[in-house]
């Protein structure tokens, strides 16, 4: 589901670090311990460090997820703004904390805790945009990654800000929130999927109104993998609703010249080898609503298992999306790849 917009205004600055919680629901209200008057925690908590933030809950449960010690400070609670009434997020900021000399706690100065719920049917793997920045200044966005949150849990983050200027007054913005099953993410190296290749979306381009992404498949298995057409495709809205009414074509010609062959012809990789294929729209808008797809269901071919990709597919009114066949990339070259998992 789409995560609103929401600003946490603090003095906060930019590395982002994700804790573990388990299946702990949110608590009502600022987030942290519970303040005394003098707005400081009422006891004291691991200094925020990426030996205790850089954990994620394992399938074996959150004892598995426990935080390297740390030493421990007390930090002052910050007051969070008002909710802003668009009703369950699954992402959202809990506590604002300021960490001065007088906390115990050497290299912070200020943290925010945040956390994500799954509330979906499956196991899903989130990919967070925040956006950093002061008062009439550009927001700086960062992506980060929280892998395998299960159906109805919740998973905590903090984030750590250092070295902004005391006069300056920063926002944290949640900017976007994509989720996608976990059986189905991407890969683009590390361990080879059962499936023996690695699918992936690369970030594109786009002028004048035109956009082009690549689908890229990359052998890291132990034999060769054949290819001859094109992938198939499932489109889907920010609510994870099938999108209908968009015609898939097979190449990208009707979209726009030049933007390679089209022809299809076989496609055989060896381990350590890759292939491409275009996928090509127009966001041009006329008559009638405009369509959005962030998301991209894949087979490489059918049967094969899917992928689900984030391409943002912002078709406006046309109602096409053009994909192109695959097809050998020579420029590929492989970095160290790992052996399939073990069903």
């Amino acid at each position: 589901m789409p995560t609103p917009r929401r600003a946490v205004p603090a003095v906060l600055l930019g590395a982002l670090l994700l804790a573990a919680c388990g299946t702990e629901k949110s608590e009502a209200g600022g987030g942290g311990d519970g303040g005394g008057g003098d707005g400081r925690v009422a006891r004291a908590t691991l200094c925020p460090s990426q030996q205790q933030y850089g954990v994620l809950p394992s399938a074996d449960g959150p004892d598995e997820a426990t935080p390297t010690a740390r030493p421990s400070g007390t930090p002052s609670e910050l007051p969070l703004p008002p909710s802003d009434g668009q009703g369950d997020e699954e992402v959202r900021v809990t506590g604002l904390y300021a960490w001065g000399p007088g906390s115990g706690c050497d290299g912070v100065d200020y943290s925010a805790d945040f956390e994500v719920t799954n509330n979906g049917p499956e196991e899903a793997t989130y990919s967070i945009t925040f956006a950093f920045g002061s008062s009439g200044q550009g927001m700086e966005p960062i992506e980060r990654t929280v892998e395998a949150v299960g159906a109805g849990r919740t998973v905590k983050g903090t984030v750590v800000m250092r070295d902004l200027p005391p006069a300056e007054a920063p926002t944290v913005d949640i900017l976007s929130t994509r989720s996608v099953p976990t059986a189905e993410v991407p890969t683009q190296s590390g361990p080879c999927p059962k499936s023996g290749m690695h699918v992936y979306a690369d970030r594109g381009d786009a002028a004048m109104g035109l956009r082009v992404v690549g689908l890229h498949v990359v052998n890291c298995g132990e034999e060769r993998l054949e290819f001859n057409g094109y992938p198939e495709l499932e489109l889907f809205d920010e609510d994870h609703e099938k999108v209908t009414g968009v015609r898939i074509l097979d190449g990208t010609g009707s979209i726009s010249t030049g933007l390679g062959d089209d022809t299809v012809r076989p496609v055989s990789l060896a381990p350590g080898e890759a292939a491409q294929a275009q996928l090509s729209w127009r966001n041009t808008t006329e008559f009638g609503d405009p369509v959005n797809a962030p998301y991209v269901r894949v087979r490489a071919a059918p049967g094969d298992a899917p992928v689900m990709v984030t391409p943002e597919l912002d078709l406006g009114t046309t109602g096409k999306l053009g994909v192109g066949p695959w097809q050998k990339d020579e420029n590929y070259r492989a970095p160290e790849t790992e052996a399939p998992a073990t069903p």
